[in-house]
């Protein structure tokens, strides 16, 4: 049986709304507009949880992070907490492809724990050590060595994939190549080529808000206030600087004639805010814990010239659980691992056929003890214990700027959507690594969770989130 091959290409950090394709007439994305306009974007994809490794855990097992038991971004302070492989023994859709004839290559960020370590079905290994960190001498693994990256580190994982993509030349068999990129992750100043900085120095920046500090934004937040306009022009420029990037790996694929035959996805881990809703950040950007679109909405894009109809936009309620099936059922791979996983395959509309899903369709998010149900008007946010919930009429208050649950009378509406999602977590849920039950303030996951780190703790609880009373876990509002 011919499979085609296929190019995942993430960003790190990046919001649904900064795309030329979605809207944005400020930010400069050619080559992922071009991808869009020759293939079908998801208008409603979502991460399974706001912030970086759960997120990136979700999309590669088809598992939610109280399944995997990975519920904070990982920290890597020390050797122990570097060496920790948060996905031991656990079933992947690279692992799926891997056991059917597929290479599998990495270039660029992992951050699902021991970042030296070649796993998980792939065979080429260059690797981020981290989750993020400057774009100058970053931390790098290639070839089972620890070095520092003097070039800037968009370029160099771009220049990874495309050795990689020579190296195929003649090779059989099809190949997985995983393009994951560290932009637009912070920092955004004095990072980035002047040559995409310049791009935006008379940028207005209409296309983002300008509101009053969101009262419980944290330390990111009040860090970039100090010079708002100057890390804009770093966030865009970053994009715009991996757009080129990804130009380079199309074009590549268009001249070893391999574009019919690729698959190409572009996605994002988690969703970003750049002041929106008077904070800066995703799901950590506030305490508690946020849930808001522009964290857990992210783009998704994907082209097959000749299977997926072009340009097209899909509306569909999806989420990266929905990759793995959705991916193993386009390439007509098989997956041999048994665990019950949530997600359902939307292979029939990337190939342009009838996918209409009923209004009961819902997205789920988990961000340790927080929790979130959406459908097509209503969100819930469920915090596990103390609160504060919170329910938007997204149909009304797209913004979600009015808290029905704060104005009484929607508690009819709290009961019945809470029920569905403690039903659907519930069926799901490894109750040995059950996010409701874990400490999660944002600030890194440092060990295996619940019953898994034998006692030991599982996440940071640094001297900022101490001395901040904005931090302080399950604040009663």
């Amino acid at each position: 049986m011919h499979r085609p091959n296929v190019v995942f290409i993430i960003s790190d950090d990046q919001g649904f709304w900064s795309l030329g394709c979605a809207g944005n007439k400020e930010i400069l994305t050619p080559n992922i507009d071009r991808l869009a306009a020759e293939g079908t974007r998801f208008d409603n994809f979502f991460c399974a949880s706001p912030v970086c490794s759960p997120a990136r855990a979700s999309l590669l097992t088809g598992c939610i992070p109280s399944q995997h038991g990975v519920h904070d971004w990982l920290r890597d302070d020390d050797e122990r907490q570097s060496a920790i492989e948060y996905l031991a023994g656990q079933y992947s859709y690279t692992r799926a492809l891997a056991e059917n004839g597929y290479d599998c290559a990495l270039s660029g960020k992992w951050h699902m724990g021991a970042s030296a370590k070649v796993q998980q079905g792939f065979t080429h290994w260059f690797c981020h050590k981290s989750g993020g960190g400057p774009y100058y001498g970053a931390p790098l693994y290639k070839d089972g060595k620890l070095y520092r990256e003097e070039r800037y580190v968009t370029d160099a994982i771009t220049d990874d994939a495309l050795e990689y993509l020579d190296s195929r030349q003649g090779q059989e068999g099809p190949f997985y190549l995983h393009v994951a990129y560290t932009a637009p992750h912070a920092p955004w100043l004095n990072n980035h080529p002047k040559e995409y900085t310049d791009l935006y120095k008379d940028c207005p920046f209409e296309s983002v808000p300008h509101l009053p500090r969101h009262p419980d934004s944290i330390y990111l937040t009040d860090e970039v206030a100090k010079d708002e306009r100057a890390n804009l022009i770093g966030y865009f420029a970053a994009v715009t600087a991996m757009d080129a990037g990804i130009g380079r790996i199309l074009a590549k694929l268009d001249e070893m004639g391999l574009a019919e035959d690729t698959l190409v996805v572009f996605t994002a881990d988690n969703g970003f805010s750049c002041g929106h809703h008077g904070f800066w950040g995703k799901g950590n950007a506030t305490f508690p814990l946020n849930m808001y679109e522009e964290s857990v909405k992210v783009p998704f894009i994907a082209r097959h010239p000749g299977r997926i109809p072009a340009g097209r936009v899909c509306d569909a309620l999806v989420s990266a659980y929905d990759f793995m099936p959705t991916l193993l059922d386009y390439l007509d791979v098989p997956c041999t691992d048994t665990l019950e996983r949530p997600g359902t395959s939307f292979a029939p509309a990337l190939r342009g056929e009838a996918f209409r899903q009923h209004d009961e369709v819902v997205v789920m998010d988990e961000y340790g003890p927080n929790r979130m149900i959406r459908d097509r008007r209503f969100k819930y946010v469920a915090r596990y214990p103390y609160g504060p919930n919170e329910l938007y009429d997204l149909q009304e208050d797209p913004g979600e700027t009015r808290n029905l649950l704060a104005q009484g009378g929607a508690e009819g509406l709290e009961q019945s959507m809470r029920r569905r999602l403690e039903a659907w977590f519930a069926r799901y849920v490894n109750p040995q690594i059950d996010g409701a039950r874990e400490a999660v303030f944002g600030s890194g996951q440092i060990g295996l969770a619940g019953l898994w780190g034998d006692g030991s703790p599982a996440h940071s609880c640094d001297d900022y989130i101490k001395e901040n009373p904005n931090y302080a876990p399950y604040r009663v509002k």
